[in-house]
Protein backbone atom coordinates (compact mmCIF):
# COMPACT_ATOMS: atom_id res chain seq x y z
CA UNK A 1 0.00 0.00 0.00
CA UNK A 2 1.38 3.79 -0.49
CA UNK A 3 1.08 6.47 1.64
CA UNK A 4 -1.90 8.04 -0.46
CA UNK A 5 -4.33 4.93 -0.10
CA UNK A 6 -3.01 4.62 3.80
CA UNK A 7 -4.28 8.39 4.55
CA UNK A 8 -7.72 7.82 2.58
CA UNK A 9 -8.58 4.89 4.75
CA UNK A 10 -7.07 6.83 7.71
CA UNK A 11 -9.36 9.65 6.79
CA UNK A 12 -12.74 7.53 7.07
CA UNK A 13 -12.26 7.03 10.87
CA UNK A 14 -11.23 3.24 10.30
CA UNK A 15 -9.14 1.71 13.47
CA UNK A 16 -6.00 1.41 11.52
CA UNK A 17 -2.59 -1.20 12.05
CA UNK A 18 -0.03 0.86 10.13
CA UNK A 19 2.44 -1.16 9.76
CA UNK A 20 5.78 -2.02 7.35
CA UNK A 21 9.60 -2.44 7.43
CA UNK A 22 11.80 0.46 9.32
CA UNK A 23 12.11 3.54 6.58
CA UNK A 24 8.62 2.71 4.88
CA UNK A 25 7.07 5.98 6.36
CA UNK A 26 5.46 5.55 9.47
CA UNK A 27 6.10 8.48 11.61
CA UNK A 28 6.06 10.46 8.64
CA UNK A 29 2.11 9.60 7.39
CA UNK A 30 1.28 9.84 11.42
CA UNK A 31 2.29 13.17 11.56
CA UNK A 32 0.73 13.79 8.17
CA UNK A 33 -2.73 12.54 9.62
CA UNK A 34 -1.95 14.19 12.52
CA UNK A 35 -1.88 17.78 10.66
CA UNK A 36 -4.82 16.95 8.44
CA UNK A 37 -7.17 15.94 12.44
CA UNK A 38 -5.74 19.40 13.94
CA UNK A 39 -6.70 21.53 10.63
CA UNK A 40 -10.28 20.46 11.01
CA UNK A 41 -10.41 20.79 15.12
CA UNK A 42 -10.44 17.19 15.58
CA UNK A 43 -8.95 16.33 18.77
CA UNK A 44 -6.13 13.66 18.34
CA UNK A 45 -4.10 11.96 21.12
CA UNK A 46 -0.87 11.15 20.39
CA UNK A 47 1.59 8.55 22.12
CA UNK A 48 4.22 6.00 22.33
CA UNK A 49 4.59 2.65 24.14
CA UNK A 50 7.95 4.25 25.13
CA UNK A 51 9.24 7.77 26.00
CA UNK A 52 11.97 7.72 23.02
CA UNK A 53 9.26 6.64 20.84
CA UNK A 54 7.18 9.06 22.00
CA UNK A 55 10.03 11.76 21.25
CA UNK A 56 9.57 10.87 17.16
CA UNK A 57 6.00 11.88 17.09
CA UNK A 58 5.57 14.80 19.64
CA UNK A 59 3.82 12.83 22.27
CA UNK A 60 3.82 11.39 25.48
CA UNK A 61 3.45 7.65 26.59
CA UNK A 62 0.50 5.91 26.16
CA UNK A 63 0.68 4.39 29.93
CA UNK A 64 1.10 8.25 31.09
CA UNK A 65 -2.14 9.29 28.61
CA UNK A 66 -4.15 6.70 30.12
CA UNK A 67 -3.39 7.15 33.65
CA UNK A 68 -2.61 3.41 33.52
CA UNK A 69 1.54 3.98 34.55
CA UNK A 70 3.14 0.89 35.09
CA UNK A 71 0.47 -1.78 35.88
CA UNK A 72 -0.47 -4.17 33.12
CA UNK A 73 -4.01 -4.72 34.29
CA UNK A 74 -6.71 -2.07 35.90
CA UNK A 75 -10.29 -3.31 38.08
CA UNK A 76 -13.09 -1.44 37.90
CA UNK A 77 -12.45 0.10 41.48
CA UNK A 78 -9.05 1.76 39.93
CA UNK A 79 -10.40 3.27 36.49
CA UNK A 80 -13.34 4.85 38.87
CA UNK A 81 -10.29 6.73 40.40
CA UNK A 82 -9.01 7.73 37.57
CA UNK A 83 -12.19 8.76 36.57
CA UNK A 84 -12.28 11.60 39.22
CA UNK A 85 -8.75 12.77 38.10
CA UNK A 86 -9.75 16.14 36.01
CA UNK A 87 -6.47 16.58 34.20
CA UNK A 88 -7.44 12.78 32.78
CA UNK A 89 -10.60 13.63 31.71
CA UNK A 90 -9.71 16.80 29.99
CA UNK A 91 -7.02 14.49 28.00
CA UNK A 92 -9.51 11.42 27.51
CA UNK A 93 -12.96 12.49 27.22
CA UNK A 94 -12.72 15.14 24.21
CA UNK A 95 -10.27 12.73 21.80
CA UNK A 96 -11.49 11.76 18.53
CA UNK A 97 -8.48 9.57 17.43
CA UNK A 98 -5.71 7.61 19.47
CA UNK A 99 -2.73 7.27 18.11
CA UNK A 100 -0.29 4.62 19.34
CA UNK A 101 3.37 4.48 17.89
CA UNK A 102 5.84 1.56 18.43
CA UNK A 103 2.99 -1.05 19.66
CA UNK A 104 4.75 -4.06 18.56
CA UNK A 105 6.00 -3.16 22.45
CA UNK A 106 3.14 -2.99 24.26
CA UNK A 107 1.79 -6.18 26.14
CA UNK A 108 -1.73 -7.52 25.18
CA UNK A 109 -3.12 -7.26 28.72
CA UNK A 110 -1.98 -3.43 28.85
CA UNK A 111 -3.98 -2.78 25.64
CA UNK A 112 -6.81 -4.41 27.09
CA UNK A 113 -6.38 -2.09 30.06
CA UNK A 114 -6.30 1.13 28.30
CA UNK A 115 -9.45 0.17 26.05
CA UNK A 116 -11.75 -0.16 29.52
CA UNK A 117 -10.52 2.88 30.20
CA UNK A 118 -11.26 4.92 27.04
CA UNK A 119 -14.90 3.23 27.28
CA UNK A 120 -15.00 3.83 30.98
CA UNK A 121 -14.25 7.81 30.35
CA UNK A 122 -16.70 7.95 27.24
CA UNK A 123 -19.75 6.72 28.66
CA UNK A 124 -19.61 3.75 25.84
CA UNK A 125 -18.95 -0.07 25.18
CA UNK A 126 -17.59 0.28 21.75
CA UNK A 127 -13.83 -0.31 21.34
CA UNK A 128 -11.82 2.36 22.95
CA UNK A 129 -15.05 4.15 23.87
CA UNK A 130 -15.68 5.33 19.77
CA UNK A 131 -12.47 6.76 19.74
CA UNK A 132 -10.32 5.85 16.57
CA UNK A 133 -7.41 3.91 17.38
CA UNK A 134 -4.38 4.31 15.07
CA UNK A 135 -1.82 1.77 16.04
CA UNK A 136 1.59 1.91 13.91
CA UNK A 137 4.62 -0.45 14.40
CA UNK A 138 6.11 -3.47 13.41
CA UNK A 139 5.98 -7.12 15.30
CA UNK A 140 9.29 -8.48 13.67
CA UNK A 141 10.81 -5.58 16.61
CA UNK A 142 11.64 -7.34 20.46
CA UNK A 143 8.16 -8.52 21.94
CA UNK A 144 7.00 -8.19 25.48
CA UNK A 145 8.11 -11.57 27.50
CA UNK A 146 5.17 -13.00 29.86
CA UNK A 147 6.36 -14.22 33.66
CA UNK A 148 5.99 -17.50 31.59
CA UNK A 149 8.37 -16.86 29.09
CA UNK A 150 5.93 -16.64 26.17
CA UNK A 151 6.17 -13.83 23.51
CA UNK A 152 2.73 -11.63 23.52
CA UNK A 153 1.72 -9.31 21.40
CA UNK A 154 -1.17 -7.07 21.42
CA UNK A 155 -2.77 -8.88 18.55
CA UNK A 156 -3.89 -11.91 21.14
CA UNK A 157 -6.08 -8.71 23.50
CA UNK A 158 -9.73 -8.41 23.29
CA UNK A 159 -9.88 -5.07 21.87
CA UNK A 160 -7.87 -5.91 19.03
CA UNK A 161 -9.81 -8.78 18.21
CA UNK A 162 -13.35 -6.47 18.66
CA UNK A 163 -12.17 -3.70 16.77
CA UNK A 164 -12.52 -4.78 12.87
CA UNK A 165 -9.02 -3.07 12.40
CA UNK A 166 -7.57 -2.36 8.68
CA UNK A 167 -4.13 -3.42 8.05
CA UNK A 168 -2.28 -0.21 5.98
CA UNK A 169 0.61 -2.26 4.97
CA UNK A 170 3.23 0.03 3.67
CA UNK A 171 6.42 -0.83 1.09
CA UNK A 172 8.44 2.32 0.34
CA UNK A 173 11.53 2.99 1.43
CA UNK A 174 12.53 6.44 3.15
CA UNK A 175 15.09 5.84 5.82
CA UNK A 176 17.52 3.34 4.33
CA UNK A 177 18.57 4.63 0.51
CA UNK A 178 21.21 1.81 1.17
CA UNK A 179 19.85 -0.69 -1.04
CA UNK A 180 22.05 -3.19 0.78
CA UNK A 181 20.38 -2.66 4.52
CA UNK A 182 17.29 -2.73 3.12
CA UNK A 183 17.65 -5.90 1.75
CA UNK A 184 19.42 -7.29 4.82
CA UNK A 185 16.40 -6.10 7.12
CA UNK A 186 14.34 -8.01 4.33
CA UNK A 187 15.91 -11.46 4.79
CA UNK A 188 15.88 -11.32 8.54
CA UNK A 189 12.24 -10.37 8.30
CA UNK A 190 11.78 -13.82 6.42
CA UNK A 191 14.17 -15.74 8.75
CA UNK A 192 16.52 -16.40 5.77
CA UNK A 193 19.85 -16.49 7.60
CA UNK A 194 22.30 -17.80 4.89
CA UNK A 195 21.57 -15.02 2.93
CA UNK A 196 21.66 -12.26 5.88
CA UNK A 197 24.84 -13.67 7.09
CA UNK A 198 26.31 -13.38 3.32
CA UNK A 199 25.65 -9.61 3.35
CA UNK A 200 27.07 -8.89 6.46
CA UNK A 201 29.98 -11.30 6.58
CA UNK A 202 30.78 -10.21 2.60
CA UNK A 203 30.99 -6.81 3.97
CA UNK A 204 33.28 -6.84 6.57
CA UNK A 205 31.82 -4.43 8.87
CA UNK A 206 33.98 -5.38 11.92
CA UNK A 207 36.69 -3.13 10.22
CA UNK A 208 34.58 -0.12 9.48
CA UNK A 209 36.03 3.10 11.44
CA UNK A 210 34.32 6.07 11.72
CA UNK A 211 35.36 10.11 11.82
CA UNK A 212 36.96 11.22 15.04
CA UNK A 213 34.39 13.80 15.00
CA UNK A 214 31.62 10.82 14.89
CA UNK A 215 31.13 8.79 18.63
CA UNK A 216 28.71 6.09 17.44
CA UNK A 217 26.37 4.48 20.05
CA UNK A 218 27.70 1.32 21.67
CA UNK A 219 24.71 -0.92 21.51
CA UNK A 220 24.67 -4.39 23.14
CA UNK A 221 22.21 -7.19 24.48
CA UNK A 222 23.04 -7.28 28.00
CA UNK A 223 22.91 -4.55 31.20
CA UNK A 224 26.06 -5.78 32.14
CA UNK A 225 27.88 -5.02 29.77
CA UNK A 226 26.43 -1.80 29.12
CA UNK A 227 27.39 -0.93 32.28
CA UNK A 228 30.67 -1.89 32.46
CA UNK A 229 31.46 0.02 29.20
CA UNK A 230 30.23 2.76 30.35
CA UNK A 231 31.95 2.85 33.58
CA UNK A 232 34.82 2.18 32.04
CA UNK A 233 34.54 5.51 29.72
CA UNK A 234 33.72 7.31 32.59
CA UNK A 235 36.95 6.17 34.60
CA UNK A 236 39.24 7.51 31.29
CA UNK A 237 38.03 11.12 32.24
CA UNK A 238 40.12 12.51 34.70
CA UNK A 239 38.74 14.99 36.96
CA UNK A 240 36.29 15.55 39.81
CA UNK A 241 33.37 12.67 39.97
CA UNK A 242 29.87 13.86 41.10
CA UNK A 243 27.62 11.38 43.04
CA UNK A 244 23.66 11.84 42.76
CA UNK A 245 20.92 9.19 44.74
CA UNK A 246 18.21 8.39 43.87
CA UNK A 247 15.57 9.29 46.90
CA UNK A 248 11.87 7.37 46.35
CA UNK A 249 8.75 7.58 48.66
CA UNK A 250 5.54 5.27 49.06
CA UNK A 251 4.90 1.43 49.14
CA UNK A 252 8.04 -0.68 48.60
CA UNK A 253 6.55 -2.67 46.08
CA UNK A 254 5.12 -0.47 43.90
CA UNK A 255 8.63 2.03 44.72
CA UNK A 256 10.49 -1.42 43.54
CA UNK A 257 7.96 -1.38 40.50
CA UNK A 258 8.56 1.71 39.92
CA UNK A 259 12.64 1.92 39.78
CA UNK A 260 12.55 -1.10 37.15
CA UNK A 261 10.51 0.52 34.75
CA UNK A 262 12.57 3.73 34.75
CA UNK A 263 15.89 4.10 33.14
CA UNK A 264 16.93 6.47 35.65
CA UNK A 265 20.09 4.47 37.89
CA UNK A 266 19.73 4.65 41.60
CA UNK A 267 23.04 5.78 41.69
CA UNK A 268 24.41 8.19 39.12
CA UNK A 269 28.05 9.16 38.74
CA UNK A 270 29.18 12.01 36.62
CA UNK A 271 32.16 13.86 35.27
CA UNK A 272 32.80 17.05 33.08
CA UNK A 273 33.20 15.40 29.87
CA UNK A 274 30.71 12.48 29.85
CA UNK A 275 28.44 11.38 26.99
CA UNK A 276 24.81 11.00 28.56
CA UNK A 277 21.12 10.92 27.57
CA UNK A 278 18.49 12.73 28.85
CA UNK A 279 15.47 10.24 30.52
CA UNK A 280 12.33 12.41 31.11
CA UNK A 281 10.18 15.06 28.22
CA UNK A 282 10.66 18.69 29.07
CA UNK A 283 9.56 20.89 26.71
CA UNK A 284 10.24 23.80 28.28
CA UNK A 285 13.83 22.94 29.01
CA UNK A 286 14.39 21.75 25.61
CA UNK A 287 14.56 17.99 25.89
CA UNK A 288 13.21 14.98 25.72
CA UNK A 289 13.92 11.45 26.51
CA UNK A 290 16.73 10.27 23.98
CA UNK A 291 18.35 13.63 24.15
CA UNK A 292 21.69 12.82 24.31
CA UNK A 293 24.61 15.07 25.00
CA UNK A 294 27.66 15.72 27.47
CA UNK A 295 28.34 16.95 30.49
CA UNK A 296 30.50 20.15 30.29
CA UNK A 297 30.43 21.59 33.45
CA UNK A 298 28.71 21.44 36.98
CA UNK A 299 26.61 24.51 38.56
CA UNK A 300 27.05 26.56 42.00
CA UNK A 301 24.76 23.69 43.42
CA UNK A 302 26.83 20.98 41.49
CA UNK A 303 24.00 20.21 39.10
CA UNK A 304 25.50 18.76 35.87
CA UNK A 305 25.60 21.53 32.58
CA UNK A 306 24.58 19.29 29.50
CA UNK A 307 25.33 20.60 25.98
CA UNK A 308 23.12 18.66 23.72
CA UNK A 309 24.56 17.48 20.39
CA UNK A 310 22.14 19.90 19.01
CA UNK A 311 23.83 22.76 20.60
CA UNK A 312 21.60 23.81 23.06
CA UNK A 313 22.97 24.11 27.09
CA UNK A 314 20.66 22.72 29.80
CA UNK A 315 20.93 22.65 33.65
CA UNK A 316 19.49 19.12 34.59
CA UNK A 317 17.98 19.62 37.46
CA UNK A 318 16.14 16.41 39.25
CA UNK A 319 13.26 15.12 38.06
CA UNK A 320 10.15 12.92 39.53
CA UNK A 321 8.66 9.89 38.09
CA UNK A 322 5.34 9.03 40.32
CA UNK A 323 2.61 6.85 40.14
CA UNK A 324 -0.64 6.26 42.48
CA UNK A 325 -0.94 3.68 43.78
CA UNK A 326 -4.03 1.65 44.87
CA UNK A 327 -4.85 3.17 47.96
CA UNK A 328 -4.75 6.74 46.59
CA UNK A 329 -0.81 6.59 47.97
CA UNK A 330 1.25 8.45 45.90
CA UNK A 331 4.75 6.44 45.07
CA UNK A 332 7.28 8.65 43.66
CA UNK A 333 11.52 8.52 42.86
CA UNK A 334 13.39 11.25 42.20
CA UNK A 335 16.67 11.43 40.14
CA UNK A 336 18.54 13.68 37.66
CA UNK A 337 16.86 12.73 34.54
CA UNK A 338 20.36 11.68 32.87
CA UNK A 339 22.18 7.82 32.20
CA UNK A 340 25.34 7.43 30.65
CA UNK A 341 25.18 6.86 27.18
CA UNK A 342 28.46 5.78 25.83
CA UNK A 343 26.47 2.82 25.57
CA UNK A 344 22.57 1.23 25.55
CA UNK A 345 20.94 -1.98 25.50
CA UNK A 346 19.44 -3.20 22.08
CA UNK A 347 16.01 -3.12 24.39
CA UNK A 348 16.62 0.60 24.80
CA UNK A 349 17.38 1.04 21.49
CA UNK A 350 13.77 0.67 19.81
CA UNK A 351 12.21 3.85 18.60
CA UNK A 352 15.53 5.00 18.49
CA UNK A 353 17.09 6.32 14.79
CA UNK A 354 21.17 6.45 14.99
CA UNK A 355 23.81 7.69 12.27
CA UNK A 356 26.70 5.77 13.54
CA UNK A 357 26.19 2.17 15.95
CA UNK A 358 29.23 -0.64 17.40
CA UNK A 359 27.06 -3.45 17.83
CA UNK A 360 28.58 -6.64 19.05
CA UNK A 361 25.35 -9.31 18.98
CA UNK A 362 27.69 -12.37 20.26
CA UNK A 363 25.20 -12.77 23.44
CA UNK A 364 21.85 -12.52 21.69
CA UNK A 365 19.54 -14.51 23.68
CA UNK A 366 16.30 -13.53 21.80
CA UNK A 367 14.79 -13.54 18.39
CA UNK A 368 14.90 -10.03 16.94
CA UNK A 369 17.65 -8.63 18.97
CA UNK A 370 19.73 -8.60 15.62
CA UNK A 371 16.83 -7.10 13.61
CA UNK A 372 16.28 -4.28 16.21
CA UNK A 373 19.62 -3.08 16.61
CA UNK A 374 20.46 -3.07 12.85
CA UNK A 375 17.14 -1.66 11.96
CA UNK A 376 18.21 1.39 14.00
CA UNK A 377 20.76 2.51 11.51
CA UNK A 378 20.07 4.74 8.09
CA UNK A 379 22.95 3.26 6.53
CA UNK A 380 25.12 0.50 6.59
CA UNK A 381 28.71 2.90 6.14
CA UNK A 382 27.46 3.20 10.05
CA UNK A 383 27.74 -0.33 11.28
CA UNK A 384 30.59 -1.72 13.30
CA UNK A 385 29.99 -5.07 13.85
CA UNK A 386 31.73 -6.21 17.03
CA UNK A 387 30.10 -9.80 16.94
CA UNK A 388 27.16 -11.70 15.92
CA UNK A 389 26.03 -14.99 16.88
CA UNK A 390 23.40 -17.42 14.79
CA UNK A 391 19.87 -16.38 16.66
CA UNK A 392 20.80 -12.62 15.72
CA UNK A 393 19.75 -13.63 12.33
CA UNK A 394 16.47 -15.01 13.79
CA UNK A 395 13.20 -13.38 14.12
CA UNK A 396 9.89 -14.57 16.45
CA UNK A 397 8.04 -16.71 13.97
CA UNK A 398 4.71 -15.72 15.23
CA UNK A 399 6.02 -12.71 13.96
CA UNK A 400 6.57 -14.09 9.91
CA UNK A 401 3.16 -15.44 10.43
CA UNK A 402 1.62 -12.42 11.38
CA UNK A 403 3.01 -10.69 8.60
CA UNK A 404 1.77 -12.89 5.98
CA UNK A 405 -1.60 -11.91 7.21
CA UNK A 406 -1.10 -8.49 7.49
CA UNK A 407 0.34 -8.39 4.00
CA UNK A 408 -2.86 -10.32 2.47
CA UNK A 409 -5.40 -7.78 5.03
CA UNK A 410 -3.50 -4.63 3.63
CA UNK A 411 -4.30 -6.11 0.09
CA UNK A 412 -7.96 -6.63 0.69
CA UNK A 413 -8.19 -2.80 1.85
CA UNK A 414 -6.72 -1.47 -1.00
CA UNK A 415 -9.34 -3.85 -3.48
CA UNK A 416 -11.80 -2.41 -1.03
CA UNK A 417 -10.58 1.34 -1.37
CA UNK A 418 -10.27 0.83 -4.92
CA UNK A 419 -13.77 -0.61 -5.73
CA UNK A 420 -15.58 3.02 -3.62
CA UNK A 421 -16.27 5.95 -6.10
CA UNK A 422 -14.14 9.14 -5.39
CA UNK A 423 -18.10 10.72 -4.22
CA UNK A 424 -18.59 7.49 -1.92
CA UNK A 425 -14.77 7.69 -0.23
CA UNK A 426 -15.10 11.70 -0.03
CA UNK A 427 -18.41 11.08 1.95
CA UNK A 428 -16.90 8.78 4.44
CA UNK A 429 -14.51 10.87 5.23
CA UNK A 430 -16.71 14.03 5.83
CA UNK A 431 -19.03 11.60 7.88
CA UNK A 432 -16.50 10.86 10.33
CA UNK A 433 -15.14 14.28 10.23
CA UNK A 434 -18.74 15.45 11.16
CA UNK A 435 -19.60 12.52 13.90
CA UNK A 436 -18.74 12.73 17.84
CA UNK A 437 -17.15 10.47 20.15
Amino acid sequence: MDQKEALDILKMGCNVFLTGPPGSGKTFLLNKYVNYLRGRGKAVAITASTGIAATHINGVTLHSWSGLGIKERISDKEIRVLMSKGYLRKKIKPARVLIIDEVSMLKHNQFDAVDRICQYFKGSFAPFGGIQVVCSGDFFQLPPIERDGEAKFITESFAWKSMDIKVCYLEGQFRQKDEKLSALLDHIRGNRAYESKKILMDNKFSENQFPQDMIPTKLYTHNIDVDAINISELNKIKGKEFAYYMESRGPKELVFSLKKSCLAPEKLLLKRGAHVMFLKNNFEKGYVNGTQGRIIDFDEEELPVVKTFSGRTIIAKPAEWTVEGNDESITQISQIPLRLAWAITVHKSQGMNLDAAEIDLSKCFLEGMGYVAISRLRTLAGLKLVGINDLAFYVNEKAVEMDKDFRQLSQEAIENLRKMSLSQKEKEQKNFLHSSA
